[in-house]
């Protein structure tokens, strides 16, 4: 698949890796001792670089900058933003159980996040920027 149904598949894809790889870590950390919030934080963090550097390769075929890397995790504030106000109004608003609400709100968050990651992988890139992380990563 090409163009941007081929990068929604992938990013889909991609996805269900990030979220594969976080668990993985979360219970690794947790086995290893670490509190749940601690597990939770190290897991997100780790899951995020990797749903970076896969996202840059598989998703949308580009090179990976500083300038990208640094704007990234806007796309997890932004899917956050949206499911947590999504979860109040689905629960408070609209009445829906709480047990269901969080997957319709992700669901909702999903073209959001594509959109958003979309915009910061594929911007055109300045002199500055043209910097990759592969370029500076030491030998």
């Amino acid at each position: 698949m090409t163009g941007v149904s081929g990068q929604i598949v992938r990013f889909a894809l991609v996805g269900v890796v990030n979220t594969a790889t976080y668990y993985g870590f979360y219970l690794l950390f947790l086995t290893l001792g670490l509190p749940y919030v601690g597990a939770h934080v190290a897991a997100f963090l780790l899951s995020m670089t990797g749903s970076f550097f896969l996202n840059s390769h598989f998703t949308y075929r580009t090179r990976p900058t500083w300038r990208k890397f640094l704007l990234f995790p806007l796309t997890n504030a932004a899917n956050f933003v949206i499911t947590t106000v999504g979860v109040y109004l689905l629960v408070d608003v609209a009445g829906l159980s709480s047990r269901y609400a969080p997957l319709l709100a992700a669901a909702a968050a999903i073209p959001v996040t594509f959109v958003l990651s979309r915009t910061i992988m594929l911007r055109p890139e300045t002199p500055r920027d043209r910097e990759s992380l592969a370029e500076v990563a030491p030998k």
